[in-house]
């Protein structure tokens, strides 16, 4: 099993920046790859970056050019770092761990979720 837990949500005004972190532990090593996904009220869960295991990323397109996904392996820490933020970009964030791919069905493994809320 693996646990994950975010951090680094709040308030900021459109425009602004905030990077999310999640750090990761118990079954790790096999782990093929991260992701940060997020869920406003009343939409669907929604996918937003990726990163596996060599080091590939992927980026909803809602957010290509403004969010980055990285790792720091000593660790064991994910980061979200999000710039130019507008308010469709408001939702609760999670961060999720898979063994398999890379869709959203891969990642089985939840947090519990950090609010990012983008005034405008």
């Amino acid at each position: 099993q693996v646990q994950v837990v975010e951090s680094g949500g709040g308030l900021v005004q459109a425009g602004g920046s905030l990077t999310l972190s999640c750090a990761a532990s118990g079954s790790i090593f096999n782990l093929n790859a991260m992701g940060w996904s997020r869920q406003a009220p009343g939409k669907e869960r929604e996918l937003v970056a990726t990163l596996t295991r060599a080091g590939h990323t992927n980026y909803a397109d809602s957010v290509k050019g403004r969010f980055t996904i990285s790792r720091d392996n000593a660790k064991n820490t994910v980061y979200l770092q999000m710039t130019s933020l507008k308010s469709e970009d408001t939702a609760v964030y999670y961060c999720s761990a898979s063994h398999f791919g890379t869709s959203l069905t891969d990642f089985r493994s939840w947090g519990q979720g950090t609010q990012v809320t983008v005034s405008s």
